[in-house]
């Protein structure tokens, strides 16, 4: 109850998520809560820093002036910046801000009107060229309400013969990507849960599934080794990065009763819980954002927290 309690003391966008999924708290609360992220803390700050242009600083995934730094570091030195309209977007869907307000309404409008893609100029919903980048389109046009079916019919057609997907496969990639696949997947589902989605977009997310449980969420198929430390390491926001609590998550919101191949990678999510009961943020991605969501990597994270108890709750 004391986890509980400080995961419930903070904003809007974690409070609503916290009743709703581990303090079982009537509906009519939770929607009250919820509709405070519009108005209130972390959502209310997104929406008025969108720019009279329509995008959040000045382009669909890069900033307009990106790579200038007050420190005067480089771009590449900085990390990739954070406050461009796709992955503003991405944090509201996080905070699970109400996408019928009007307020949001208004904001997606302008994204839909005034934001093109950098590689060649194609409307925002249309899609872009990379798959990590159009999983995450569907999923947003779904929770924002556009029309995002032939990204989806590109996703579908690009799904490689492992399972999975890969950003690369433009240049010949016949391999697949943790981070692209997620991305995908969880657009995917999103569709789904949407539309109902078709045979064939059922049949290739179920396939997706398969390539992360057949290497236990991030072990290589071949060899059994980790692919990648940095995933046995938590972030929020994730980004387009992959780590082993993204992959949880997803199976999560599937909601199908755990595969057994799922077992390790909870163990994993376990070990990480501290002695008070909580999750630290592990692996911030670097770059410039809007503003501070947590207190930094190695402290408790309420986001990761959240995540955690409600995989954990699910696994049981």
């Amino acid at each position: 109850m004391a986890v509980l309690d400080w995961v419930l003391n903070s904003d809007p966008a974690i409070r609503w998520q916290a009743l709703r999924d581990l303090a079982g708290a009537p509906a009519d609360a939770v929607a009250a809560e919820r509709a405070r992220v519009t108005t209130d803390g972390w959502g209310a700050r997104l929406l008025a820093l969108q720019g009279e242009d329509g995008q959040w600083d000045g382009g669909a995934c890069f900033p307009a002036r990106w790579g200038e730094t007050a420190d005067g570091q480089s771009g590449e030195e900085a990390g990739q910046p954070w406050t461009s309209t796709l992955p503003t977007l991405q944090l509201l869907l996080d905070f699970g801000i109400d996408p019928h307000d009007d307020r949001v309404r208004r904001a997606v409008g302008q994204v839909h009107e005034h934001c093109h893609w950098e590689h060649a100029g194609q409307p925002f919903f249309d899609g872009e060229v990379e798959a990590c980048i159009n999983g995450r389109t569907v999923a947003l046009g779904v929770y924002f309400g556009q029309d995002v079916e032939g990204v989806v019919a590109r996703l579908l057609g690009e799904q490689l013969d492992d399972g999975g997907w890969n950003c690369w496969t433009e240049f010949g990639s016949v391999r697949s990507s943790f981070a692209s696949t997620i991305c995908v997947l969880e657009g995917l589902l999103a569709h789904e849960r949407a539309t109902g989605g078709s045979a064939e977009s059922i049949a290739a997310r179920r396939r997706g599934e398969e390539y992360l449980l057949e290497r236990s969420l991030f072990r290589r198929k071949s060899t059994g080794e980790v692919v990648d430390p940095a995933w046995l390491r938590f972030s929020f926001p994730t980004r387009w990065h992959y780590d082993v609590l993204r992959g949880l998550e997803y199976f999560r919101a599937a909601g199908d009763p755990p595969d057994k191949r799922v077992d390790e990678a909870v163990r994993l999510l376990e070990s990480r819980r501290q002695p008070d009961g909580t999750w630290p943020l592990e692996n911030t991605h670097p770059g410039k954002v809007h503003f501070a969501l947590e207190d930094g990597d190695g402290r408790p994270s309420r986001w990761n927290t959240l995540r955690a108890l409600r995989v954990l709750d699910w696994y049981r």
